[in-house]
């Protein structure tokens, strides 16, 4: 797709991916519509079709989604799988209806078997059933491949299916129930800090590894994709490295310049063992390499953090 001149929906425009994709695509010269859930309701099938009658996209990036870390995901997997799901299967159906050219689809990493060999192969999405934590989320994102999937072999459609693994960033969530594991250390160690606290606690024992990549480097895969993608096997997002729990821990905490303990409550889960992606499909399909250090990364994230935070710590 050449975007000079396209119109690009962003649902989920308004959100942490979101502004960015936006950013990245207008400088791509796309004319560019951010929508966020107060623009259309996408759990509603005429707000959708409102919403592509109005706009008349040459293309749709589906970012909208109900997010949150293993807290969330454990309160509300009902929400999770439900609101997940009929986002995208009423999107990709009105979409079809509407003859958009192109949709790119924003999986999870999540979506993988709890027990997937390191690195995560693509081949290997089938293999397993995903941790149990964050299931409903992973399964409801992996039938939205299925129907893209089939939504090409019926009706031709040009539906592209990514899985991201965690961005972080400035933008990110610092909600403490709702937050991802980088805003939320870097929250609490910032407050611990402040408070001249000796201990932080932090959950499960620290040995699970994930693997993290800069919000700008997410962004730039999806405008890449929508530019030199159209196939239908689902392409992996990532940086390729991984880094456990606790040596993550420690790069926030030289940050923030917190110099207290930690202390790991093991009666909380740890979630998935390992995260780490093979990354050779977007590399040799539509040429994307991550380009963000990670160290500058958690600086740059922890620095914007600083810069909103006007109340003093309690």
């Amino acid at each position: 797709m050449n975007l000079p001149g396209a119109t690009v929906i962003v649902t989920g425009g308004t959100g942490f991916l979101g502004r960015h994709v936006v950013d990245e695509l207008r400088g791509a010269g796309a004319t560019v519509h951010g929508l966020g859930s107060e623009d259309f309701d996408l759990r509603r099938r005429e707000a959708i079709d409102a919403m592509l009658a109005a706009l008349r996209p040459d293309a749709v990036v589906h970012l909208a989604a109900v997010v949150g870390g293993i807290g969330a995901n454990r309160a509300d997997p009902g929400l999770f799988f439900y609101e997940n799901a009929l986002m995208g299967i009423e999107l990709l159906e009105a979409c079809r209806v509407a003859g958009t050219a192109k949709v790119v689809v924003a999986g999870t990493v999540c979506a993988y078997p709890k027990f997937t060999p390191v690195p995560f192969s693509e081949d290997s999405l089938w293999d397993g059933y995903p941790e149990e934590t964050n299931a409903p989320y992973g399964l409801a994102k992996r039938m939205l491949l299925v129907q893209g999937q089939a939504y090409r072999a019926q009706y031709g459609m040009d539906i592209v299916h990514l899985l991201p693994v965690n961005l972080y960033g400035p933008h990110d969530s610092f909600d403490l129930e709702q937050s991802h594991v980088i805003p939320g250390v870097i929250r609490r160690f910032m407050e611990a800090r402040d408070r001249g606290d000796r201990e932080v606690v932090l959950w499960g024992d620290g040995t699970p590894t994930r693997e993290f990549l800069h919000v700008r480097d997410g962004a730039r895969a999806f405008r890449l994709a929508l530019e030199r993608y159209d196939g239908a096997d689902p392409v992996n997002i990532g940086s390729g490295t991984e880094i456990s729990i606790a040596d993550l821990a420690s790069v926030i905490a030289d940050a923030v310049g917190y110099t207290g303990g930690i202390r790991w409550d093991v009666e909380k889960p740890n979630g998935q063992p390992r995260r780490c992606l093979d990354t050779t499909r977007a590399r040799e399909l539509f040429g994307f390499e991550a380009q963000v250090p990670f160290a500058d990364g958690i600086r740059e994230t922890v620095e914007w953090y600083a810069s909103t935070v006007t109340d003093p710590v309690s």
